[in-house]
């Protein structure tokens, strides 16, 4: 368990630090397919663990730019957007009599998330990028971006990726820190939404700090990685994570409903 907690993390920061995709994407649903813990606390823990990595991952050095007009804008959305997700995430778990189904919700909606992004990364060559510049539809964008991602516990994900590639016109490189930049707003309104209401679920400490620190040394390794490959590198690398995603995705939502 202690490996566990804390390799896992690790490999899913280190990928989701490289492609901006947070690590939540693949922490969540892995930890939700071995059953260590109940949903909640997984989705919990799972959040604390992206905060590090994303935290880690900003403060490195290289040549990526932030867009700040533009991340600040979707930040600003995903932090409503967040808080929002949060309460629907509590409705949908006091509505189902058993967290078997709120998990299969979660699960589901993740796979249906991550086909949608395969698809456009698929067909990105033959599509023409937006290039959206009013503030407005960014924090709208933001909004949505921020309820899904509090909603289903994986920090943002391949989703931001895709939303920055195809709306904003970015290259990989750039849409991944910048989606990262997104996350910490992300899931800090989800974290302290949680305090503030009074929902923060049982867990364990040890098991918290092992993912947060699995994080930290996954964000450190994925700049490593980073800065010696390119954006086509990054592109295949987010293709093979969202497919694997998916795929564990039907399979926790199968056995949830089973």
């Amino acid at each position: 368990m202690f490996l566990l907690f804390l390799l896992i993390p690790l490999l899913a920061s280190t990928i989701g630090s490289i492609v901006g995709a947070g690590g939540g994407v693949i922490i969540k649903p892995v930890l939700d397919m071995l059953g260590v813990m109940p949903v909640k606390t997984l989705s919990f823990c799972s959040g604390c663990a992206v905060l590090s990595m994303s935290v880690a991952s900003l403060i490195r050095n290289d040549d990526v730019k932030l867009d700040l007009k533009v991340s600040t804008s979707l930040a600003t959305g995903a932090v409503f957007g967040g808080i929002i997700g949060k309460d629907l995430l509590e409705l949908t778990a006091n509505a189902f009599e058993t967290e078997s189904m709120l998990g299969a919700m979660q699960s589901i909606l993740l796979a249906v998330t991550m086909v949608i992004v395969i698809i456009y990364i698929c067909i990105k060559p033959k599509v023409r990028s937006m290039n959206i510049k009013n503030a407005l539809v960014s924090v709208v964008i933001g909004l949505l971006l921020g309820a899904i991602s509090s909603y289903v516990g994986i920090g943002g994900g391949p989703l931001n990726v895709a939303v920055l590639l195809f709306f904003f016109g970015m290259d990989a490189k750039t849409a991944a820190k910048n989606s990262i930049f997104i996350i910490v707003f992300s899931q800090l309104a989800s974290i302290f939404m949680c305090l503030f209401t009074h929902t923060v679920p049982e867990f364990s400490w040890f098991y918290l700090i092992l993912m947060s620190v699995g994080g930290i040394l996954g964000a450190m390794l994925g700049n490593w990685i980073s800065k010696r490959i390119d954006n086509r590198a990054v592109e295949f690398l987010l293709k093979l994570l969202t497919l694997f995603v998916a795929i564990i995705s039907v399979i926790n939502a199968i056995n949830y409903l089973n």
